[in-house]
């Protein structure tokens, strides 16, 4: 994935949620379009995770990656510290890379 790629789908993330920010007040919008817009940015999130993940060079990135990614993900979701959180989703590809696993 080229960085223009990660920049657009990164600022079109973001601006997707300052809209719905900036506009609450102005605009009145039906609560069925306000779900649909925050759906849409995380959906784009969602893609940009997935395939930074999962691709690499235009390949599959080995199973090491979407461990420690998965590892991250759930560490997140039971609210351990940003920082842990990191280091174990590295601890977990760098361990599983040693092992041999690509």
């Amino acid at each position: 994935m080229s960085w223009s790629a990660v920049l657009v789908l990164g600022v079109g993330t973001y601006l997707m949620r300052l809209v719905g920010i900036v506009l609450r007040d102005r605009l009145a919008m039906p609560q069925r379009v306000e779900r649909y817009l925050d759906l849409g940015a995380t959906a784009l999130l969602v893609a940009l995770v997935a395939t930074a993940t999962l691709t690499e060079g235009g390949g599959f990135a080995g199973w090491a990656r979407p461990a420690g990614v998965l590892v991250g993900a759930v560490a997140a979701w039971r609210r351990v510290p940003f920082v842990l959180v990191v280091v174990l989703a590295a601890a977990t590809t760098a361990g599983l890379r040693l092992l041999g696993v690509p």
